[in-house]
């Protein structure tokens, strides 16, 4: 419920900037990436609350959604993943092997995560919550091997934060315009913010009820979201207004993030 409120909040704060973006921004693969990820959070949403809060005493049909619920999820987080991967991309100017590494790193998590959510659950492991006025379903302890997706996750986001510190800290003398600092910026807080979120999905369920576990979890998914497409409102407001740059002109195509160096 807490995210559902927060997630509403935040449209209504953003509402202006937001269909100011949709309205004057051409279309590119970008802009579909930020509204298919803008608007699956409420698809998400709206599943989370019925899951966890319409009386359900059915195995079979907690089991149908928890495994749509979860799939949202990925999906959701591979979409906020893929705007600061591109990011990321850029950064070390394309590297095609950089970029072979980290799709090969993304893949393997991916059918990971899908193989340990889909796969290994247990049929008619669901229990009624604990949380007082919760009566949905949550899946029991003996689901405790689903603590590793995060762990994988924050595996994949401690190197790409250190891949971004590493480069911030080679090219920082040489490139201070606005949009790189911003850029930069934007890369470290979400990576470290995913990477943190990951840690805590990783602990509770070692020292909580299962019911707390399934709820944070909800969290991680849609303050990534919420991080990631306020992250590229901010990104383009800023290419639209490049002011204060220094001796770099910084070029930003929503479609294919680039830098230029007129000097050059």
């Amino acid at each position: 419920m807490s995210m559902a409120i927060l997630w509403t909040y935040d449209y209504a704060c953003s509402l202006h900037e937001e269909w100011t973006f949709l309205l004057r921004s051409r279309w590119c693969k970008m802009k579909g990436l930020y509204i298919v990820t803008r608007y699956l959070s409420f698809i998400f949403l709206a599943t989370d609350l019925y899951l966890y809060f319409a009386p359900n005493e059915n195995p079979g049909k907690c089991r149908v959604l928890e495994n749509i619920q979860s799939g949202l999820g990925t999906v959701l987080v591979i979409f906020s993943e893929y705007f600061f991967v591109s990011r990321t991309y850029v950064l070390w100017n394309q590297n095609r092997i950089l970029l072979a590494a980290i799709v090969c790193t993304s893949f393997i998590v991916i059918v990971a995560t899908f193989g340990i959510v889909f796969v290994t659950d247990v049929p008619a492991a669901y229990a009624t919550s604990t949380i007082p006025g919760i009566t949905g379903c949550y899946q029991s302890p003996s689901s405790y091997k689903l603590f590793i997706p995060f762990l994988l996750l924050s595996l994949f986001e401690m190197g790409l934060l250190i891949l971004t510190l590493i480069h911030a800290i080679q090219s920082w003398w040489k490139n201070q315009s606005r949009l790189y600092v911003l850029l930069v910026n934007h890369n470290i807080s979400y990576y470290a913010c995913g990477f943190l979120f990951s840690v805590m999905n990783i602990i509770t369920p070692l020292l909580l009820q299962d019911s707390y576990r399934a709820v944070l979890n909800s969290v991680q998914f849609i303050m990534l979201a919420i991080l990631a497409t306020r992250m590229h409102l901010h990104l383009w407001q800023a290419n639209r207004h490049p002011h204060g740059s220094t001796s770099l002109l910084v070029h930003i195509p929503m479609s294919d993030i680039s830098f230029a160096n007129p000097a050059e």
